[in-house]
């Protein structure tokens, strides 16, 4: 039995679709004692919230298998004042009959494995965190079809015997066509290949740049997103992708537990007279846990950051370049926590690399995305530099942990430690 079903009324196994939802009010502490008091089948989605005020009462509680329409659901029976939980979807599938299975059976199926306690519940986003999610994967997919439309026009040019010059920019308009012509005049049908080629990879390059100038815009605005910059290797994309799959780092209460969900913490497997251990992948959240392996040779390449220092002083001892850009990733990591917790001096000086990288950001705004915000360079980048001094207030968090073994003759400072500009 589920400890929380006692604290309920009732259950209600609830199977939501797009456009309809199924209901199934159980009443008992067990499975095998609930009894379905009432069903309410294919009711319209539109009508959920309004359904909810009229048939359910406040201590109820609702229960949804994971879906993609799953957390908007719960958003909207939160605005009804009723309290929802998402399951796990894998172990409710295992649950369903071959033989027999509708809208009704599943409902019922919900409510009872929840009263069980055989699936898990699963943390959702609320809306903005939601929202900068679906921004990062629409780069994402845009970033990848700039690279598949970059790779057919290069190879349908090098089948013709066509050979770029290197760094052409492709999705430039003029610039490969004056490489092309005097090389290679073609047929009008081979010039039609190629413009269709070409209009699909800047259509692609145009949406990337799009999601790009967002993203930096929803940074320079943001104070606590802009904070996460301080840290040496981190721009944009990295501070935006933390904001938007962390979300409120309040839910995670130690640096250990960051680690984990981001999967840099190594596998293994000690069991009876066998013992195993791995690396760090096949776990955790992979698109951060790849941009923050991204993120450390840049770090490490940095000679005056103690932590590079530390880096390169494992990889002097370890001889490998993986385990020290994964071990510089973790700590990058540690950091990115005690950041985002506040746990940090304040920003008194803005340093030259700080400047420097503020300026790449406000230009992937753009002069498009100045002009929308009404804002000049020079007055966005001194709100920039305001922001990172005032927009959080920082205390010195004085157990200093995972600090590099650098023969120094005072102590580091946290900042310095982690390398924060």
């Amino acid at each position: 039995m589920n400890a929380n079903s006692s604290k309920a009324e009732r259950v209600i196994g609830f199977d939501a679709h797009p456009d309809s939802f199924t209901a199934a009010v159980l009443q008992g502490p067990t499975p095998a004692a609930a009894v379905v008091e009432k069903m309410f089948n294919k009711v319209p989605m539109g009508r959920l919230q309004n359904w909810a005020q009229k048939d359910t009462t406040a201590p109820d509680l609702f229960v949804l298998e994971a879906s993609g329409h799953s957390f908007p659901v719960v958003r909207t029976l939160a605005a009804a004042g009723r309290r929802a939980l998402v399951l796990e979807s894998c172990p409710l599938g295992k649950l369903k009959e071959a033989h027999a299975n509708n809208d009704k059976i599943s409902a019922v199926r919900i409510g009872k494995a929840y009263l069980a306690g055989t699936a898990k519940t699963v943390g959702g986003p609320d809306l903005r965190t939601q929202e900068r999610r679906d921004w990062f994967h629409a780069h994402g997919k845009a970033t990848q079809r700039t690279t598949q439309m970059s790779a057919r026009v290069r190879s349908y040019l090098s089948d013709n015997g066509v050979r770029l010059k290197k760094n052409t920019r492709l999705a430039t308009v003029g610039e490969v066509e004056e490489q092309i012509r005097p090389a290679r005049p073609g047929s009008s049908r081979q010039w039609q290949v190629i413009e269709g080629l070409l209009m699909e990879l800047r259509h692609a390059e145009t949406q990337r740049q799009h999601w790009r100038r967002l993203i930096a815009q929803e940074v320079l605005s943001d104070p606590d997103l802009l904070a996460i910059t301080r840290l040496c290797g981190v721009r944009e994309m990295v501070a935006f992708a933390l904001g938007a799959f962390v979300g409120d780092i309040k839910r995670l209460a130690e640096p250990k537990k960051l680690v984990k969900y981001i999967g840099l913490n190594p596998a293994f497997d000690d069991s009876g007279e066998t013992e195993w251990s791995g690396g760090v992948g096949g776990h955790g959240h992979k698109d951060l846990r790849c941009l923050l392996v991204e993120a450390a040779p840049s770090i490490l390449r940095c000679s005056k950051n103690p932590l590079a220092q530390w880096g390169r002083k494992l990889l002097a001892r370890k001889g490998s370049v993986n385990l020290a850009v994964c071990a510089m990733a973790r700590k990058l990591a540690v950091a990115v926590w005690y950041l985002m917790m506040g746990r940090w001096t304040a920003l008194e000086e803005i340093e030259a690399g700080l400047k420097l990288k503020v300026g790449k950001m406000i230009s992937q705004v753009g002069a498009a995305g100045m002009k929308k915000l009404g804002k000049t360079r020079k007055t966005f980048r001194e709100e920039t530099f305001q922001s990172l001094k005032t927009g959080k207030v920082y205390v010195l968090y004085p157990p200093r942990k995972f600090a590099p073994k650098v023969a120094l003759e005072r102590p580091l400072t946290l900042a310095q430690e982690y390398g924060l500009r």
